[in-house]
């Protein structure tokens, strides 16, 4: 497998994840008795955090290998 292919399977993987983090956090929000918009920026929240540490994480990794 190339490593363009590598690279782009991994962002779809961490989209994915980050996608089902934010939904399942809205989920909770909603469960919880929060009303829709915040339930939304919960959700946005979560969604923008699973980001920043997946780019964090890999910021690190690639020090480490390079």
């Amino acid at each position: 497998m190339s490593g363009l292919a590598t690279v782009l399977l991994t962002i779809a993987f961490v989209v994915i994840v980050a996608l089902l983090a934010a939904a399942g956090a809205g989920k909770l929000a909603r469960l919880d008795g929060a009303t829709y918009p915040t339930a939304v920026m919960r959700a946005a929240t979560t969604f923008a955090t699973v980001l920043t540490l997946a780019a964090a994480l890999a910021g690190a990794l690639s020090q480490v290998f390079s």
